[in-house]
């Protein structure tokens, strides 16, 4: 049984210069639908956000999506989607994915991707919510990225138990059931001196 049954991606607006990172995007959406799960997204039919998006549909799957009055001229909102929702600001946009959303997954992107990415793993850190937030790793795309969040934790600034609440697999199949047996931990986000 589906743990989570809502999950925000976040992903490029743009396609990359790699084929795969659009066939895997689309196997997400497709991956998504089957398993009867709704994907929340930015609203974009462009890019890999377009690519989730129709993976999704083609399957039958639920669609919402969020994006912002003044990017519909450079993400050009999906008019397709189960649902779509315009809002003003970046702000709303992230505040309305995340309330629809019971999980997150990032997928290969920019600044933006990261941004999210970052602000959902705090916002688990400091217990402002108990989502299963993840990574997917296509291509070994955020390999660079895995190495610095340990380098993190060696280096005493982020603790293991924290580390522990980025979710990463290198297929969409196995981050989901990654994300549907996660528990949040129960720890303090502060490190002491003396816990280093």
């Amino acid at each position: 049984m589906n743990k989570v049954k809502s999950i925000v991606v976040f992903c490029a607006s743009s396609l990359g210069n790699s084929p795969i990172y659009e066939v895997q995007a689309a196997h997400v959406g497709q991956v998504l639908a089957k398993s009867g799960i709704r994907l929340v997204y930015g609203g974009g039919r462009v890019g890999l956000m377009g690519a989730v998006a129709n993976g999704a549909l083609a399957q039958g799957g639920e669609v919402i999506g969020v994006i912002p009055d003044f990017l519909n001229s450079k993400e050009r909102e999906h008019t397709g989607v189960t649902k779509l929702i315009t809002v003003d600001t970046m702000h709303d946009r992230k505040r309305i994915m995340n309330e629809y959303a019971e999980g997150v997954i990032a997928l290969p992107g920019g600044f933006g991707t990261l941004e999210e990415l970052f602000e959902m793993i705090t916002w688990g850190q400091l217990g402002l919510h108990k989502k299963p937030v993840g990574l997917l790793n296509i291509n070994g795309f955020y390999n660079h990225l895995i190495q610095f969040v340990n380098h993190m934790v060696e280096e005493g600034l982020l603790k293991s138990e924290n580390r522990a609440m980025l979710l990463v697999a290198d297929t969409i199949e196995e981050l989901i059931e990654k994300m549907q047996q996660y528990e949040a931990p129960m720890v303090p986000k502060w490190i002491e001196r003396d816990e280093v």
